[in-house]
């Protein structure tokens, strides 16, 4: 491909609603939150996504805004709170993984339902990824109302549910106005038993909650047994993963994995393709520290092989 043809080839815009926050491990700070994450794993495949959240006026947000900009990513969508603190969540590191202190009452939970209306009509975005965390505040639900309701774009929901800051009447919302819903095993298990369904196979789960809500694809992560997805009555399974990396941490995986398939969705993968580069690239993730690297040429090799 030519310099030119590269020049030429537009880039489709992703929104991206939801926190930015800064993941506390006990021995240093690493910009994170779910949509941050998975908006940053775009930029590097060549896509353009905007954060759509707000921070505080502290320390957090200068690093964050330095980060973005060396990234090369919009902050068109960012907000600032001149009240609140920029997200911050305590990270413990365990034997099985990962558990997460998640302060409350921080600036994502107060993102500006007029800036966000503007900020979207603006975007006329591609595809939209938004979350369950960013719901826990009432004036970021109203934000979210306005983002899902300013066009006819694809809806790509990302579960993570963190007790207990869910309940629901959150996860019925969510549902209803999704396209696609990604979540884990425990989080299937979970709104499956809020919504009755008392099967206990984890497929006829999924194809109960895809017909209930009018979803058209649902994506479950199974940890190291890879992931599945369901459109309509087909199930599809990842091949088994070699030569995995060995672990420092999980944090950011799931959200390695939904970049892989919002990346997917433009470029009209076919679903096994898709799933599993979103297992093989969720799999790099978890060999380095936090969400995300913080060298580009992490990238390199899968903008290679996936022809991007």
């Amino acid at each position: 491909m030519s310099s030119n043809e590269i020049a030429m080839k537009p880039q489709k815009v992703i929104g991206i609603f939801g926190e930015i926050l800064a993941d506390i491990f006990p021995d240093e700070t690493v910009l994170g939150g779910a949509p941050f994450n998975v908006a940053r794993h775009l930029q590097a495949f060549g896509l353009h996504p905007v954060m759509i959240s707000r921070t505080g006026q502290d320390a957090l947000r200068t690093l964050l805004l330095q980060e973005m900009q060396r990234l090369g990513m919009d902050v068109s969508g960012l907000q600032i709170d001149a009240i609140y603190p920029t997200g911050q969540v305590n990270v413990h590191l365990t034997d099985t993984g990962h558990q997460f202190e998640i302060m409350p009452d921080q600036a994502y939970d107060h993102i500006h339902a007029g800036i966000t209306h503007m900020v979207t009509l603006s975007l006329k975005p591609d595809l939209v990824y938004f979350g369950t965390l960013a719901q826990r505040g009432m004036q970021s639900r109203l934000a979210l109302d306005h983002f899902l309701e300013d066009g006819k774009f694809p809806r790509f929901l990302d579960v993570n549910l963190r007790a207990p800051f869910y309940n629901k009447h959150t996860i019925r919302r969510s549902l209803q106005r999704s396209d696609i819903v990604k979540l884990n095993e425990e989080e299937l298990a979970i709104i499956a038993k809020y919504f009755k369904i008392e099967t206990e196979n984890p497929y006829d789960k999924a194809k109960k909650l895809l017909t209930e809500f009018n979803i058209k694809q649902i994506v479950v992560t199974a940890g190291a047994e890879g992931a599945w997805m369901i459109n309509g009555e087909k199930v599809v399974k990842t091949n088994t993963l070699h030569n995995q990396p060995a672990i420092i941490d999980t944090v950011g995986a799931g959200d390695a994995f939904s970049a892989v398939c919002i990346l997917a969705h433009g470029l009209s993968w076919d679903d096994a393709t898709t799933l599993n580069r979103a297992n093989e690239f969720a799999s790099a993730i978890c060999g380095v520290r936090g969400g995300a690297p913080a060298d580009l040429n992490f990238y390199e090799p899968f903008i290679q092989h996936w022809n991007l």
